[in-house]
């Protein structure tokens, strides 16, 4: 069985060689991509295209609606309570404008 201190001589070793190799690997993969961007004329806006259902908030997403004046640690009001708001009247930890919104 090999020592430790020879284990991670070896595994320098192939890290270097996989750093190599991805090196190599991803040269060619980018200069694969290119020749396709030019052959089809692409811009960075059609080959870089986000869906913009994936990056919109959801709306009822969790939102913070309560906040520790001392800690400055927020809760959504979903789950459970954290400590700091245990057992205590919630409407003195409601963060400004999200009172409406509990009331719902």
């Amino acid at each position: 069985m090999a020592s430790y201190r020879e284990l991670l001589k070896q595994r320098e070793a192939l890290q270097q060689e996989i750093d190599a190799a991805r090196g190599l690997e991803v040269a060619d993969a980018i200069e694969k991509v290119r020749a396709i961007v030019r052959e089809y004329a692409l811009t960075p806006e059609q080959v870089f295209v986000q869906s913009k259902d994936k990056h919109r908030p959801r709306s009822g997403g969790k939102r913070a609606k309560y906040r520790d004046p001392v800690s400055g640690a927020t809760w959504s009001g979903l789950g459970r309570e954290p400590t700091w708001i245990k057992g205590q009247d919630r409407e003195q930890f409601l963060i400004e404008g999200r009172a409406m919104e509990t009331r719902k």
